[in-house]
């Protein structure tokens, strides 16, 4: 079941995405689709963060287990 959940999510998010950056530019500005999306400043805005808090998780991670290994050997 969680695994169905995260699928169509997942599916929904790109769906989403998608359309959001490859179809909407194409779309009068004034169509009434505009308004259930961000301005497209945030299609890159937001991959961009989330890439640098995933990245920056990974690192403070990797430094954790580094410094407890670290320990254990001494």
């Amino acid at each position: 079941m969680v695994g169905l959940m995260l699928t169509i999510l997942s599916l929904s998010l790109f769906s989403y995405y998608t359309f959001w950056v490859i179809i909407l530019p194409f779309v009068d500005q004034h169509h009434f689709i505009h308004n259930y999306f961000l301005p497209q400043e945030f299609a890159l805005i937001i991959p961009i963060s989330a890439g640098v808090v995933l990245f920056s998780f990974l690192c403070v991670f990797i430094g954790y287990v580094m410094l407890k290994s670290k320990r254990k050997q001494a």
